[in-house]
C-alpha cells in the first residue's frame, strides 16, 4: 500500500467542515488542509485571541480559502449549545480534535471533572446537537480524535474518589474511542477515530507548566525534540480519517511506524474490548445524562 501524505487529500469543493481545537497543533494543521483542498472551514476554537492568529495563519497560506471562526468552550456545555444554534446547517464533516492533557484537577462550568468532561462529554453534546446537519449531507464524516494513552486507562468513565491525571487523561481517551465506535453503530454516516502517535505539539507541556513542575515539562520538551514527528505529520490520521474513499466507520487511523509512533497514517488496532457494544451503550447512556443531549435526531432518522 502506497504511503498517503495529504497531499492525496481529494478536492473538497462543496464541503462544509468543524474542526474543534483548531487554534494549534494537528487542530490547526487539519483546518489548513481542509481548506487547501477546497473545503469550507469552520475553526471552533476556545480563546477568540489565539482563534484569530490561527485564521490568520490559514488565509496567509491559502489565501483564497473558505475559512472562518467560531467561539467554542468545551468545558461549559452552553457554550457548547450556544455554538452549534449559531452554526447550524448541513455538515459534511466534524473533526472532534480539542483536548487537555493530564491536567491538575480542575472542574467544567457544569461541574464534571476537566479531561473528561472537556476530552469527551464537549464533544459527545457538540456532535449530538449537530446532528441533523450531519444527517443532511450524504456520505457525511465524524472524526474523533484518541490517543495511544487509551491502552493504558484503568477501565470505567469516572475519576473515583482519588484524583490521579494520567489515568483520568486516559479514561477521556479510551471514552473518544468508545464513543466513536458507538456512534458508527447508531448513525447512518460513518463515525471513525484517529490518533497522531507521538507528535510534537504543545500538549505535552501544559500541564506540567499549570502545577509548577518545570521538570517534567523539560522533560517533555526534550522528548519532542527526539521523538516526536511533526504536527504536519500528526495531523495526516485524522485528514486520512476525514477524506480518504477506502475508511471504514468504526475503526481507528493513526501511524504505520513503529508503536503506531509515526509515520503514515493505516488503520491501527486499539484496545481490546473497545468495541464491546455494552461499553459503547453504558457511555452512551452515560453521555446523555450528564450533558442532558439525547440524540433525538438519530432516532428520528432511523423511525423515518
Amino acid at each position: 500500500m502506497p504511503k498517503w501524505t495529504d497531499n492525496d487529500i481529494p478536492h473538497l469543493g462543496g464541503k462544509r467542515a468543524i474542526v474543534t481545537g483548531a487554534n494549534s497543533g494537528i487542530g490547526l494543521r487539519t483546518a489548513l488542509e481542509l481548506t487547501r483542498h477546497g473545503a469550507s472551514v469552520l475553526l471552533a476554537c476556545r480563546s477568540p485571541e489565539r482563534g484569530e492568529k490561527a485564521l490568520a495563519t490559514i488565509r496567509g497560506e491559502v489565501p483564497d480559502g473558505d475559512v472562518a471562526l467560531g467561539e467554542l468552550d468545551l468545558a461549559d456545555l452552553a457554550s457548547v449549545r450556544a455554538f452549534a444554534d449559531t452554526h447550524a446547517g448541513p455538515l459534511d464533516l466534524l473533526v472532534n480534535n480539542a483536548g487537555v492533557m493530564a491536567l491538575p484537577y480542575r472542574e467544567t462550568a457544569d461541574g464534571f471533572e476537566m479531561q473528561f468532561g472537556t476530552n469527551h462529554l464537549g464533544h459527545f453534546a457538540l456532535t449530538g446537537l449537530l446532528l441533523p446537519g450531519l444527517l443532511d449531507r450524504p456520505g457525511a464524516r465524524v472524526v474523533t480524535v484518541t490517543s495511544l494513552m487509551h491502552r493504558l486507562s484503568p477501565g470505567g468513565f469516572d475519576a473515583g474518589p482519588h484524583y490521579r491525571k494520567w489515568p483520568v487523561y486516559c479514561q477521556s481517551k479510551l471514552a473518544n474511542l468508545v464513543f466513536a465506535k458507538e456512534l458508527d453503530r447508531r448513525a447512518p454516516f460513518l463515525s471513525v477515530a484517529s490518533h497522531p502517535g507521538y507528535t510534537t505539539t504543545n500538549l505535552q507541556q501544559t500541564g506540567p507548566r499549570m502545577t509548577g513542575s518545570r521538570g517534567t515539562e523539560v522533560l517533555y520538551g526534550a522528548m519532542n525534540v527526539l521523538v516526536g514527528q511533526p504536527e504536519s505529520a500528526g495531523a495526516w490520521p485524522s485528514l486520512y480519517a476525514a477524506t480518504a474513499p477506502d475508511v471504514e466507520g468504526g475503526q481507528c487511523y493513526g501511524p504505520r511506524g513503529p508503536g503506531q509512533s509515526r509515520g503514515a497514517p493505516t488503520r491501527v488496532r486499539t484496545r481490546r474490548g473497545a468495541a464491546d457494544p455494552a461499553l459503547g451503550r453504558r457511555l452512551w447512556e452515560l453521555s446523555e445524562e450528564r450533558t442532558g443531549v439525547s440524540y433525538d435526531a438519530l432516532k428520528a432518522a432511523s423511525d423515518g
